[in-house]
């Protein structure tokens, strides 16, 4: 139900936009967020938007460098990545949550409040 997409080999300091496609279901009626894992570490969550696009918040690493964004029209959220760090290095997962029935400004930070999960797509930072 989601597909991310978008991942690869960036340089220090480089940049990356990272998708999340919704293929059944309306984007607009959903949470979504970002959450990463490095390796030999637990998933950590990494941007929230609520189903306005108004509505976000960020992991205090990646304050003032990411930014997540919502295109409706293209059920796709976007994670733009800048000033890319060896510390981002991890697979990036996208993850929704469905949330008509609650305020538009509602989102998760913790991943159990998830039910629908993108594959992961790999980002790494080179030094």
């Amino acid at each position: 139900q989601l597909q991310a997409s978008g991942g690869g080999l960036v340089p220090y300091g480089g940049s990356l936009r990272l998708s999340c496609t919704m293929s059944v279901g309306a984007l607009n009626l959903h949470a979504v967020a970002w959450f990463r894992q490095a390796p030999g570490k637990e998933r950590e969550f990494v941007a929230a938007v609520g189903r306005s696009s108004g509505y976000t918040e960020y992991a205090d690493s990646v304050k003032d460098r990411f930014t997540i964004s919502k295109d409706n029209a293209k059920n796709t959220v976007y994670l733009q990545m800048n000033d890319l760090k060896p510390a981002d290095t991890a697979t990036y997962y996208c993850a929704a949550e469905y949330t008509g029935h609650r305020s538009r400004t509602a989102y998760f930070t913790n991943q159990n409040d998830y039910d629908y999960w993108g594959q992961g797509t790999l980002v790494t930072v080179s030094s």
